[in-house]
């Protein structure tokens, strides 16, 4: 006998369908093609160990199994359930018609008990899109697949109880989750605050102008002074997700694997920070099975990159296309995958490898040259495209002891979020660009227009600090934000002015 079960395969953060064909004919024999991976040919021994332990009996016969389409490659375990559904429909164990309407995915344990897969969201949208009504899923991604509207997700907990819903021995309750109701439960508050930062207040407006206009920052000072606390506590000046925004970031976790359980959503812009010891492949994603690297996991959130120079060079490179580009893509003789990746880069640096070459009382203990050659293990189109540099001095031991009485975070992210509505309000129709740091050259000509002491300061400020062409629009953005943060309709001489002092660091923060 011949059946038909509805899959799915995944290809980057987005999910494809397949057909799993089951043919049982007279003979000996079993085998999977269509370009399965070890994974889904080792599902003969799970499956049939599943079947077999969940009290139905498993065919004789020669039994093949077709993933079609038969050119794109299949990964992962999620198959083994839509191979035991065919498997037990093609020998007639499954009595009701119409499974082939019903998509199913899922991880089969040796007792039949669903195991959780990767990507069950995507793998929703894709039923939705393909008018599929009904989903099987493991209860632990119910919730993540509950979020798409219009289909039916159910989670039978094993084997058994698949077949008996499929059958129509048993009722299922589907499982649906509001996602704006989690949007409405989740809390604006977070476990740190900005206020606890003591001081700092020059450090804490270049957050607050990276977090109106989404530009990447680069804070250079000794240890201690406080540049990992402050980078920590930046998602909570950030505006809240907008549901787009959370779904397309909660659809990369759900490919890669790490939604939670009992959340099924993202609902905090996520905040990422690799060790310095990460390769370039677990940054931008890739490997034999491609998955999302960090840059992708931090989309529509931050990067944070802790002690900058320690990480490897080749490392820091392949950041050069999503900072311009806000997507990666990865290029391999059989594939070719884009990942999305427009996210902050936030990143931390000691000014030389002691630490101490600009501190106002510890002395450098560093050879001669060595603070130079620290800041040479970046390179100069990195550094062009961060917007905002900023020195970092230590707080005095004075205002440590001190109460708190900074802002707290609430009270800036209320200022961000007034001036991401203005830009949203001027990018309304122009796709693909939804803050001030995203904006081509020629939208800078446009929007950042100066007036005539505005454009002789900049000129002059390019022309004392030789900045490229890709600088001079940066500073032009960051002006822009600025203004945006002061209600602004134009850019004026000390919105540019505070533009060009987060660019004046440079290398001549090391004497160079």
């Amino acid at each position: 006998m011949f059946v038909k079960v509805p899959a799915a395969a995944l290809y980057g953060v987005y999910a494809y369908p397949v057909m799993v064909e089951v043919n049982i004919s007279p003979g000996l024999g079993y085998a999977i093609v269509g370009l399965p991976d070890n994974a889904v040919k080792e599902s003969r021994e799970r499956v049939e160990t599943a079947i077999r332990n969940s009290g139905f009996s498993f065919p004789r016969g020669k039994i093949i199994i077709n993933l079609a389409p038969a050119d794109l490659r299949k990964e992962g375990t999620a198959y083994d359930l839509p191979i035991a559904v065919g498997i037990l429909a093609a020998s007639g164990q499954i009595e009701r018609e119409g499974f082939e309407d019903c998509l199913s995915m899922g991880e089969l344990s040796l007792d039949g008990t669903l195991m959780p897969i990767r990507g069950a969201l995507p793998i929703a949208i894709l039923a939705r899109k393909n008018q599929t009504r009904t989903v099987l899923m493991p209860p632990a991604n119910a919730r993540e697949a509950g979020i798409v509207k219009d289909i039916s997700v159910y989670a039978p907990k094993n084997l058994k109880e698949a077949v008996d819903f499929l059958s129509g021995r048993k009722f299922l309750q589907p499982v649906f989750v509001d996602a704006r109701a989690l949007f409405q439960e989740a809390s604006e508050s977070y476990p740190v605050d900005m206020r606890e930062v003591k001081g700092q207040l020059h450090l804490k407006r270049a957050m607050e102008v990276a977090a109106a206009g989404g530009h990447n920052l680069l804070m250079i000072g000794p240890p201690g002074a406080g540049k990992t606390m402050i980078a920590q506590r930046l998602p909570t000046i950030l505006p809240p997700l907008s549901l787009e925004e959370a779904l397309e970031t909660s659809r990369i976790y759900s490919v890669a694997g790490l939604l939670k359980e009992d959340t099924g959503l993202l609902t905090r812009r996520p905040f990422r920070a690799p060790h310095h010891t990460i390769s370039d492949v677990a940054l931008v994603g890739g490997g034999n099975y491609p998955l999302p690297g960090e840059i992708s996991l931090a989309h529509n959130g931050v990067l944070f990159l802790d002690e900058l120079p320690e990480f490897k060079r080749q490392v820091l490179e392949v950041l050069r296309q999503p900072l311009e580009e806000g997507k990666i893509v990865i290029a391999r003789a059989r594939f070719r995958i884009e990942y999305p990746a427009r996210f902050m880069l936030v990143a931390a640096m000691n000014p030389c490898p002691c630490g101490y070459y600009t501190h106002p009382t510890r002395p450098c203990t560093c050879a001669p040259g060595a603070a130079q050659r620290y800041a040479a293990r970046i390179s100069g189109p990195l550094l062009d495209r961060i917007d905002i540099h900023i020195s970092v001095t230590p707080v005095e031991t004075s205002a440590l002891s001190q109460e708190s009485t900074g802002e707290d975070s609430s009270t800036i992210r209320a200022r961000v979020r007034k001036a991401r509505e203005i830009q949203a309000h001027r990018f309304g129709t122009i796709p693909n660009i939804h803050t001030n740091s995203q904006m081509p050259p020629k939208l800078v000509e446009e929007i950042c227009r100066l007036d005539e002491p505005s454009r002789r300061l900049l000129e002059s400020a390019a022309n004392r600090l030789q900045l490229s062409a890709r600088a001079y629009h940066r500073i032009l953005r960051v002006a822009r934000t600025i203004a945006d943060l002061d209600s602004s309709e134009s850019i004026k001489a000390h919105h540019l002015a505070e533009a060009v002092t987060y660019r004046t660091l440079d290398r001549a923060t090391w004497g160079t």
